[in-house]
């Protein structure tokens, strides 16, 4: 389990895709001190397994099933050597526990459709995602959202694309600075919410319309 609050920024050292699915490394000297190899790190948001460690390097496997949900593979070709990539390591008993409830799980991919300074100074962002339609139902305003593995809130929605208030730390301690119109992000609904719709679809199976006039 993760918070989404995002405390290391690594640099893609590679990606390598075929067909069954690929391996990723990043350059990670703030934080490969405090990894070990079978143990869990969230990459861009992705809960992922260190299989190997090299120095200041750390190494992970991509399934077909992660290419398949991830801006891993939807959007390769974007992933250029030296880009920042988020990192978050697991919440550990007795961690505070900010942001929200992230399990690393991406449930798809976005596409940034806007990003612009505003504000006093310009310091702070508007962000703005364009989600796919499968996602668009675990979206609340002033919910929490994930985007790339970072917690975020919910200024507005429209039903198509989430807007989002980042301040000037976000923006900085983040990937988010390097973001343009057209990137993919991965994207993760608050899994509360996903809890709540399983347990009423399966209460309207069993016992028809819970709805109540």
């Amino acid at each position: 389990m993760f918070t989404g609050i995002i405390e290391h920024v690594g640099l893609l050292h590679s990606l390598e895709l075929t067909d069954m699915g690929g391996r990723v490394a990043i350059h990670a000297p703030t934080l490969t001190g405090s990894l070990a190899v079978s143990k869990s790190i969230a990459v861009n948001g992705c809960c992922l397994t260190i299989t190997e460690l090299h120095g200041e390097r750390f190494s992970a496997d991509l399934s077909a099933e992660t290419l398949s949900k991830t801006s891993f593979g939807a959007a390769a070709p974007e992933w250029k050597r030296g880009m920042h990539i988020n990192l978050e390591q697991p919440l550990t008993v007795g961690q505070e526990f900010g942001g929200h409830f992230v399990l690393g799980h991406v449930d798809g991919v976005g596409r940034v459709s806007e990003l612009q300074p505003e504000g006093v100074g310009g310091e702070s962002w508007r962000f703005c995602v364009e989600v796919p339609p499968e996602f668009a139902r675990y979206i609340v305003s002033k919910g929490s959202i994930t985007v790339d593995g970072i917690s975020l809130t919910v200024a507005s929605w429209d039903g198509r694309v989430v807007e989002i208030a980042v301040i000037p730390y976000t923006y900085q301690h983040t990937n988010l600075r390097d973001r343009v119109v057209g990137d993919a992000v991965n994207l993760e609904a608050d899994v509360l919410g996903k809890y709540i719709e399983s347990y009423l679809d399966a209460r309207e199976k069993n016992f028809g319309s819970t709805r109540q006039f």
